[in-house]
Formats: structure tokens, sequence, C-alpha cells
């Protein structure tokens, strides 16, 4: 989730959300972003679901065969609230979906602001990702995919910290408006924004295998 600006979106719970990752069996791939959004994860309490910015990567994850969202949802809006109300759960197979803060971040509750970087590199939030990526190596971790230039700029930071010369590491722009912008030329002159996205999507795909999930298994017909 990425907001440069403050923005008033009403009542902001701002309480940790959680990876999301399987039940059992491996986690191939953590997936970062910069920090839950006010309309989606802060009010679904899992990654990026109803975040604006989240819809392209769940795309992208089920069609690896990494995640399983319920059907209704292709005829739901993307919110998270509505998610809630429903009971919508998405599942994960081999991938964790995380944040590099894991909270809305608000000073007030009805404001939304940028995670600032004494919050996303101070010792209580490295610590935590630290435990996090240190359980899900013990579940098979092969690789890391930040999403955004905060989530990359965190996870730099914590590596020097905490050294991890085997694991993989993969960059994206993040999948906002402003993202996408970032990849086109001329600042996005002319760039039409499904297009853009489109883009992003086969790069995120390639970016998952590349940091290690398994490549899926051809169709014989």
């Amino acid at each position: 989730m990425t907001m440069s600006k403050t923005t008033h979106i009403g009542r902001i719970l701002g309480t940790p959300v959680p990876m999301l990752m399987p039940l059992d069996g491996p986690v191939h791939v953590l997936l970062i972003g910069e920090a839950p959004g006010p309309r989606g994860a802060d009010k679904s309490g899992v990654p990026f679901l109803g975040d604006a910015a989240g819809k392209g990567l769940y795309d992208v994850l089920v069609r690896l065969g990494a995640m399983t969202l319920p059907p209704e949802i292709e005829r739901m809006e993307w919110d998270g609230a509505l998610f809630v109300a429903s009971g919508v759960v998405p599942v994960a197979n081999g991938v964790a979906l995380g944040n590099a803060f894991d909270r809305c971040p608000t000073d007030n509750g009805a404001t939304f602001r940028a995670p600032t970087r004494s919050e996303l590199e101070g010792t209580e939030n490295l610590t935590r990702l630290t435990r996090d990526i240190t359980m899900l190596r013990a579940r098979g971790l092969k690789g890391i995919v930040t999403l955004g230039r905060v989530a990359t700029r965190t996870i730099d930071t914590l590596f020097k910290r905490t050294p991890m010369p085997e694991m993989a590491r993969r960059a994206l722009p993040h999948p906002s408006a402003q993202g996408l912008l970032s990849m086109a030329p001329d600042r996005g002159k002319g760039a039409k924004m499904a297009d853009l996205q489109e883009a992003w999507m086969v790069r995120c795909q390639y970016a998952v295998l590349q940091a290690g999930y398994p490549a899926p298994e051809a169709d014989p017909s």
C-alpha cells in the first residue's frame, strides 16, 4: 500500500495484520508490501486483501496456483470490510504475504499516513520481520519479493543487520498507480493503466518464479 499524501478514510483500526501463509506444507516465497491499506487489509485483516493495489497481486498468485479465492469474490466489490462481512478468506499455497510495516499507519484513527522510516527500521519492527522470516525459513523459504521502494529498502536494512546470503531477492515496483507509472517510459505519458497493470502482473509472476516458487506444470492437453 502506498499513498504519498495523508488521506482521510474514516475509522482506521490500526491493528497488526499478520502474514497470510499456508496452514501446512512448504512456503517457497514471501511477498512483502509497504503497509496495510485503510480500505483493504486494515479492515480485512489479510495482507493486500481489499487494498486497491492488491487485486493484481492476488490475480497473479491465482494464475500460478499459489492462492485460492472463493468464486463469489468475482461478483463482489474489492473492499476489505465487505470481505470480512461475507466471510471471504483466501487460501495460500506455497507463498506467504506480509508487509514491511504490519499495521495501517495513523496518528488519530481517521487519517492515513505513510509509515516513517524510524517505524520501519526500528528495532521492534525489524525484530518482527526477522522472526517471521526465520519461521518461514524453517518451512523451506527460498526467496523474497518486495513490492515497492519502501519494502525493498526495509528488507535491505534487515539483511544488513541479519545477513541471509542464501535467500533469493527480487524487487518490483509497487502495484499502485504511482508504482505502475514508474515502469513506463516518459513517466507514463500516453500509457493506459490497464496495460501497465498487465505488464506489472507479468513481471510479478516471473519474479515469484525466480524467487523460488515451483513453475506450474504444463497442461498436457
